[in-house]
């Protein structure tokens, strides 16, 4: 792991690139592991390359896609009350910041109450996050960023051994924005809230969003939309495999598939095969065998109850304070506080 230092504007910005030089060969061994293995699967993380993220972008945009509105929603209702139950002064760390559209409810009523503020995004594209910290710096004059190009553990690795300078009474508070942690089985979610907890002291925050159980039928049209938007962004990650290691899927052999586990509560995306095949993968030196209705398991997306997400809070040594809901129960934020 090499972390790179750059300040890109004098005392304002300075973004951490976290390199990892295996991160090629990761996604080279975790598709020879994943498709190797019975049953078949994949980790949404590769759904994220340039394309996959304007998918993404699009899918956010969708009827069907209630999160974002409903996040919204909720972040311009409360984002002061939110802000008031962690002392100030306050810093941001945020975990997948992406363009950081949303955290700009959360900005705007820190400035409501202080007149500086250090704000760590944390983002695996250095390019997403130079971007939208240069847009922050240019609204905010009392902004100061400190980026992490890297992955979350990586990232919070360095801020716990390389801690900045923190007055006495400044309190942190991280945010974990929209329904990310229902991608983590329940042993990955516990392990990632160790790792926030790890930077935190006692009367520091964590704001968590987490989608809520609810209809079958509304949350699987949510990944299954009309316009097939969230099917091309689930069919990318085999043109993925394509682009970067030469495979040779026919996607018009996939299909896309969405289910409702209840027993699990969970969403599950599925690549299903349509035929019997083989795929070579030419730069694994592999050829890969479907069964026809054989299935990749691309993600899952777990829903929540109040009960499940202070357990998953009181796992980490912290505890749930506060949560926070759009008008129609779709989705939550949780204020979960550092004991």
């Amino acid at each position: 792991m090499v972390s790179e230092r750059r300040s890109i504007a004098p005392k304002r910005l300075t973004i951490h690139s976290l390199a990892n030089s295996s991160v090629a060969s990761s996604f080279a061994d975790d598709v020879r592991s994943g498709l190797t293995s019975s049953p078949k699967g994949l980790h949404p993380k590769y759904f994220y390359d340039e394309l996959g993220s304007q998918l993404f972008e699009a899918i956010c945009r969708l009827p069907e896609y209630y999160l974002t509105r409903a996040e919204s929603e909720i972040l311009s209702r409360y984002a002061d009350e939110a802000i008031k139950r962690v002392p100030s002064p306050v810093s941001l760390v945020e975990l997948g910041s992406g363009s950081a559209t949303k955290t700009r409810y959360l900005i705007e009523a820190i400035f409501r109450r202080q007149s500086e503020l250090h704000y760590q995004p944390v983002d695996i594209s250095p390019t997403a996050l130079e971007a939208s910290a240069r847009d922050l710096l240019d609204t905010y004059t009392g902004l100061r960023i400190t980026g992490y190009a890297g992955e979350y553990h990586s990232s919070l690795t360095s801020m716990r051994d390389n801690p900045g300078p923190r007055s006495h009474h400044e309190k942190i508070l991280a945010l974990f924005l929209g329904s990310n942690i229902g991608n983590f089985t329940p042993a990955e979610a516990k392990a990632f809230l160790q790792d926030v907890r790890q930077i935190m002291k006692p009367g520091d925050g964590l704001l968590l969003g987490a989608d809520l159980k609810k209809d079958p039928a509304k949350l699987v049209a949510g990944y299954d939309d009309v316009l097939g938007v969230t099917a091309a962004f689930n069919l990318n990650l085999l043109l993925r495999i394509n682009r970067e290691l030469n495979g040779e899927f026919d996607l018009s052999t996939f299909r896309h598939k969405a289910i409702y586990n209840e027993e699990q509560s969970r969403i599950e995306m599925h690549l299903v095969s349509t035929v019997r095949q083989s795929i070579p993968i030419n730069s694994l030196g592999v050829d890969i065998e479907f069964c026809a209705g054989e299935s990749i398991h691309t993600e899952n997306s777990y829903k929540f109850d109040r009960t499940q997400l202070a357990t998953m809070a009181d796992s980490a040594r912290f505890t749930l304070t506060e949560s926070w809901r759009d008008r129609m129960e779709q989705f939550s934020f949780n204020l979960f506080l550092a004991v």
